[in-house]
């Protein structure tokens, strides 16, 4: 009987768990070790900052789910992991213990590290559920009384998809608002130009975002280092490619959301040969660890280097299709070790991205993610959101189900043209 502890049930978790339990026998034990017993889409909370979504619409009971396929849920939460034990300490001191550990924990949100930032603070966010709500109350303000808005990320932060998204989504929320003409909006990004993503852009991201921020009048600083934020202001040095000073600027708002850094979750950080310095699993390309080879991580949670020397730190994305493909391997290498044999599956660590903007949006494929790469393509239209939508309904409909997801392989082969998405009937997110 083999002892399986998955850690962590957002995007890669949950599908994690799925995946490995249909690989799993009879005498199998799964556990999935959560804080909380509530999955919430993330990708759908910049619509919930804006009142598209609420949070029964993009959330689902696991402990139901789970228990239908057999799938045990501890939602006390971890609070350290003892890899030297094969033990999970959990919140309330009791434990857990495995043979096989996956961590799928997703990061820590790192809003100290910049003075004033983070929905404790002074700025809004939309990596939570809890943030979305949070922003919507303030955006519901920002209505009421317009003045100016700052989107974008902190330096050391690594997911800029959703950033681009919320500019452009709370663009034409407030022009459906009719108080457009009342919000002058910034867009403040630690990359070296607009669409690097952490990839060194993907086809032409670069000329595609900037375009169409010009066309919806969003200004923007690249090379940007948040120094400080206050109630109403944003202290904001801009860089050389050089990494010197080029100007500093002083920018009011009367509502920002800026993306933080990452890092690891304090139930692993500082465990030495399990994580990076910034708390990340070190994995090899197996998805192990190299240390505690009974140990994988799959998702946000891995250490990945940058792609590429930049004036500030930028780390790389973790996209859904590279997650899923994460997960294939490892309960592939698990199901190896089950059988005694050595583990021999990788992961693609492809990219595809669906950039909503509230009306059309932007998509773009990278395989693989880190250049240099066989396929780097981008494109627009309306046809982006509709696809985005029926994103999250598959999606949700899925972790519902108990059903492994597969979406984002078809995914790929309807972007490059295989299959018709753009043909896709779905009504849009409003």
């Amino acid at each position: 009987m083999a002892r399986i502890v998955v850690l962590g049930a957002g995007l890669g978790g949950v599908i994690m768990a799925y995946e490995i339990k249909d690989k799993m026998s009879a005498d199998d034990d799964l556990t999935v070790v959560n804080l909380g017993s509530t999955y919430s889409f993330v990708p759908s909370n910049p619509w919930v900052a804006v009142g598209w979504r609420d949070r029964g619409a993009v959330s689902v009971d696991l402990a139901a789910t789970f228990a239908r396929k057999g799938i045990a849920l501890r939602p006390e939460g971890a609070k350290r992991v003892h890899p030297e034990e094969n033990r999970i300490e959990l919140t309330d001191g009791t434990s857990v213990d495995y043979d096989y550990l996956i961590i799928a924990t997703g990061p820590d949100l790192a809003f100290d590290e910049v003075e004033g930032l983070g929905p404790d603070a002074n700025t809004q966010s939309i990596c939570h559920i809890d943030h979305a709500e949070t922003a919507k109350l303030a955006f519901d303000k920002l209505v009421r009384n317009p003045g100016p808005v700052i989107v974008g990320a902190v330096q050391g932060a690594s997911c800029f998809g959703p950033a681009y998204e919320f500019a452009f989504i709370l663009d034409t929320a407030l022009r459906r608002a009719k108080v457009r003409d009342q919000v002058p909006i910034t867009f403040v990004t630690p990359e070296p130009y607009i669409g690097h993503l952490g990839l060194d852009g993907v086809g032409d991201t670069k000329g595609l975002l900037e375009s169409a921020m010009r066309e919806r009048h969003i200004k923007w600083i690249t090379n940007a280092k948040v120094d400080s934020i206050a109630t109403d202001s944003m202290a904001v040095t801009e860089l050389t490619a050089d990494g010197d000073t080029k100007q500093e600027h002083t920018l009011p708002f009367a509502y920002s959301m800026l993306l933080p850094a990452f890092r690891g979750i304090p139930a692993v950080h500082g465990i030495e040969a399990l994580t990076n310095p910034r708390g990340f699993i070190v994995i090899d390309k197996h998805q192990r660890n190299p240390t505690y080879q009974n140990v994988f991580g799959i998702g946000v949670c891995v250490a990945i280097p940058p792609v590429g020397k930049t004036p500030l730190p930028v780390g790389v994305p973790k996209t859904g299709f590279m997650i899923e493909s994460m997960v294939t391997a490892t309960a592939n290498n698990i199901a190896s070790l089950m059988r005694d044999e050595a583990p021999s599956a990788v992961a693609t660590w492809n990219a595809v991205c669906l950039a909503d903007f509230g009306d059309e949006g932007i998509a773009f494929v990278a395989q693989p993610q880190i250049p240099p790469r066989n396929v780097n393509w981008s494109s627009s239209g309306k046809w982006v959101h509709a696809a985005k939508v029926g994103f999250e309904r598959y999606f949700l409909r899925k972790v519902r189900q108990g059903k492994p997801d597969t979406f984002y392989e078809n995914l790929v082969l309807d972007v490059l043209g295989i299959k018709k998405l753009k043909e896709l009937q779905i009504e849009p997110a409003q």
